[in-house]
């Protein structure tokens, strides 16, 4: 589903190059994890899969489907099923949850070829979704992420990928400053989207995430790079040993 071919990508305000040379693959239906130390680069891949234009890939391909996405914009990328979860989602006054909710899942449907949903049918799936994850719908009537706790901006999150169910599913740090409860919920949003069909990039510095949304495949960044992968074992013996034995065997 997501193949990155020798990817090469720098920050377009001052040319540091950022990825260096990096490649991965991601198949239908695999939950693959990306780990590595702070400035390896994980955040950025992110960003460029989703289309941020604060970044300019400089060599290389990222192909969706078999599809290279490199001169798709934002909004191309994001109706042909990419979905990006912040780490820190932000905060926009002046636009309605329930609103941005709706024109996002219409324009989803309208790119597929459906018809927009009646707003019966639509207030009915945000409910279910809502519930599932704990959510009080009295949140959805603020301003997208306004006043929302560090938690409940997760669960947002989670709620806008449950509701527009894209295909290949980017979690940047989702875990980071969420409580063990949370944590959980947020957890168990993502796997009841596990599917054939779907694939999950999960970015976290941690194992204990990698305890609820358990990976098929495990994969070590650093200096832009993919050094090392593995089956979720990896992850249990970056948790107990660190970095710094899988940075010297890549040295």
């Amino acid at each position: 589903m997501l193949e990155i071919r020798n990817l090469h990508a720098r920050i377009v305000d001052d040319g540091t190059e950022i990825i260096r040379g990096l490649s991965l693959t991601v198949k239908a239906g695999e939950v693959a994890a990306i780990m590595g130390p702070n400035g390896s680069g994980k955040s950025t891949l992110s960003y460029i899969l989703a289309g941020r234009e604060d970044y300019e890939v400089t060599e290389g391909d990222i192909l969706y489907n078999g599809q290279s996405i490199l001169e798709m914009d934002p909004a191309e990328r994001a109706t042909s099923g990419i979905f990006l979860a912040f780490q820190y989602p932000m905060e926009i006054p002046g636009v309605a949850t329930m609103e941005f909710l709706k024109v996002a899942m219409n324009e989803q449907r309208k790119a597929r070829g459906e018809e927009p949903l009646k707003i019966p049918e639509f207030l009915k799936r945000v409910k279910e979704a809502a519930a599932s994850l704990s959510m009080d719908m009295a949140m959805l009537k603020r301003p997208l992420n306004v006043g929302f706790s560090g938690g409940e901006k997760k669960r947002a999150e989670i709620l806008q990928m449950k509701l527009l169910e894209p295909k290949l599913c980017v979690l940047d740090e989702t875990d980071s400053g969420l409580d063990i409860d949370a944590l959980k919920i947020v957890s168990d949003g993502v796997n009841a989207l596990r599917a054939p069909d779907r694939a999950f990039l999960v970015i976290t510095h941690y194992q204990r995430l990698l305890e609820h949304i358990v990976p098929d495949s495990v994969h070590v960044l650093y200096r832009g790079q993919v050094i090392k992968s593995g089956d979720k074992s990896l992850a249990l013996d970056l948790e107990a040993n660190g970095y710094a034995g899988v940075i010297g065997e890549a040295a």
